[in-house]
């Protein structure tokens, strides 16, 4: 049964009932967390933010507003929709901050689902941060220009772990289930017997056939049955709609990816001709989800990416957070993160990033671009020279910028020279010596490895180059060391958003609803660290063993 549409009125947010306030501030004379956010940061949200969301006619909608402050308080308290929902009808401190009469009944729990469904579908979600943000920095609580911090853990998807054989048949099982949902004349018209017998209950490793031979011969069984399948879905008699459901979608992205035709037989490809692990689709019902490795943690899921403030006079406040699959090194996050800090108005002063996102690009371009100093280590120099610690590398050649010479370590200089951009769009210039000179050279094993072909050397633009040459002069002096000291405590925040708010593990499934659920977790987090600040707490100095306190002493 279809439902009919919300309309929206927005309302405008009102004062608390007198007996829900009278009866709150005596049950917590001595604070409470909720009371302190209603108190001293006021009501965040308002309806108009969320009227594009909802149709013009229609039964009246729940008030937007205060399910979006539902939403966050779920996450600061690790609720499921059932459960929130039975705290707003019966948790005082909740009524309080909601602005709701002791009598209010509440809503139904679905109602919570569906408000983030259209969170989603009108790409709202990130102004629940940065309603919060603006907040802050409008009572100056929060200021552009500080000191942030960056760094990546890894979530997990809220799938089971599935082998080769259960996944290509568990994909086709699911394709089945939607295709007999949408269009089941069509597909009963279609489906052999043995199709009913092989996929009518979920595909586990119990019910897999033994052995290497009869494992192969189920593969590829199951491998013509899902190409026969998509044979009738793109035929042309069959109806078109057909090919737009998702599950076919990914029934034939995953065929591609797992199974070859040779001589007319489908069969299983080989272990080394399969994609890339991070291209590949782990599960039917979270096609978003990849295969990720960071050091030697391996997972399958997603990535999230968490920047914060970090000034020793301020709060500390989560100012952006970036979800993304796997498989996306931090390496191709760093000019993202620093777009969107920008485009917030909150672009710091000095960004403190591990070495994983730390590149001569990033460094050159956020200094360039936006004023951001990137204060992290470095990637060693991966020439041939640097590693075995011999050798000419491009640092021992003397340049002339004005003259555009270039002189090698044996006096010899370049025979030309090229302004150039690389795939990334960075420019570069490119040298390039005489064949002649390098042929006769006696110092030739020491600069390159080509029998025949002249030494190239790549210079970055003569400011990059200056630049990059004193920021690895820097990181080499103990005060840098000092300094980047600031940068581990972003491992604490980690370490509370996935003790205390679950951030290791996906709520939902797909991108976009993981991705809403860390908006959802970091405004929380910012609230809670918001409230206790007005509260006068202050974060904790990081403990020091006993052991360890006795080299200060």
């Amino acid at each position: 049964m279809r439902r009919s549409p919300l309309s929206l009125c927005p309302q405008p947010i009102g004062p608390i009932p007198d007996e829900t306030a009278r009866v709150a501030r005596a049950a917590f004379p001595k604070g409470n967390l909720y009371l302190t956010i209603r108190d001293q940061i006021g009501v965040l949200f308002n309806d108009e933010m969320f009227a594009p969301l909802f149709s013009p006619c229609g039964q009246p909608a729940e008030t937007p507003w205060r399910l979006a402050l539902v939403c966050v308080m779920q996450f600061i308290e690790g609720l499921s929709d059932r459960q929130a929902s039975e705290a707003v009808r019966d948790r005082l401190a909740w009524k309080y901050l909601l602005g709701l009469e002791l009598t209010d009944p509440g809503f139904h729990y679905s109602v919570l689902s569906e408000f983030r469904d259209r969170l989603i579908a009108g790409t709202v979600e990130q102004r629940l941060l940065d309603t919060l943000l603006a907040r802050c920095e409008e009572q100056g609580w929060l200021k552009a220009r500080g000191q942030q911090r960056t760094d990546s853990t890894h979530v997990l998807a809220a799938i089971r772990t599935l082998n080769r054989l259960e996944l290509v048949g568990e994909t086709l099982r699911a394709t089945l289930n939607a295709l007999a949902a949408v269009a089941p004349a069509w597909l009963q018209a279609l489906a052999p017997a043995e199709w009913f017998e092989r996929y009518s209950l979920r595909v586990e490793e119990s019910r897999l056939p033994k052995g290497l031979e009869a494992r192969t011969a189920y593969g590829a069984a199951i491998g013509a049955d899902g190409m026969a399948l998509l044979t009738a879905v793109y035929a042309p008699d069959a109806p078109v709609w057909l090919r737009e459901i998702p599950a076919v979608e990914t029934l034939r992205l995953l065929w591609i990816q797992q199974y070859v035709v040779t001589d007319g037989h489908v069969q299983l490809r080989a272990a080394d001709d399969l994609p890339p692990a991070g291209a590949r689709l782990d599960s039917p019902y979270e096609p978003d989800a990849r295969y990720g490795n960071k050091r030697t943690t391996t997972w399958t899921g997603y990535k999230v990416h968490l920047t914060e403030t970090c000034d020793a006079d301020a709060v500390h406040l989560i100012t952006h957070v970036e979800t993304t699959p796997a498989q996306i090194a931090d390496a191709d996050m760093g000019r993202p993160i620093h777009d969107a800090l920008v485009a917030k108005d909150l672009p710091p002063h000095a960004h403190f990033m591990d070495s994983g996102y730390v590149d001569a690009g990033l460094v050159v371009s956020s200094a360039r671009t936006h004023g951001i100093e990137v204060v992290g280590p470095m990637r060693p120099n991966s020439s041939w020279q640097a590693r075995e610690g011999t050798g000419y590398d491009a640092s021992a050649f003397v340049v002339d910028w004005e003259r555009r010479v270039v002189t090698c370590p044996q006096g010899r200089t370049n025979s030309s020279w090229a302004e150039r951009r690389d795939a990334w769009g960075n420019e570069h210039v490119v040298a390039k010596f005489s064949r002649t000179d390098c042929r006769l050279c006696a110092a030739r094993s020491l600069c390159t490895r080509q029998e025949t072909a002249a030494r190239l050397v790549q210079l970055r633009p003569q400011a990059d180059r200056e630049l990059l040459h004193e920021v690895r002069r820097q990181q080499e002096t103990a005060e840098w060391q000092a300094r980047y000291r600031r940068r581990a405590g972003i491992e604490g925040t980690l370490s509370q958003a996935i003790r205390a708010y679950e951030l290791r593990e996906a709520r939902y499934v797909g991108l976009a609803k993981t991705r809403l659920q860390h908006i959802l977790m970091a405004t929380g987090i910012n609230l809670v660290r918001m409230a206790a600040w007005l509260d006068g707490t202050r974060p904790a100095k990081t403990r020091v063993s006993h052991f360890a306190a006795l080299a200060a002493a």
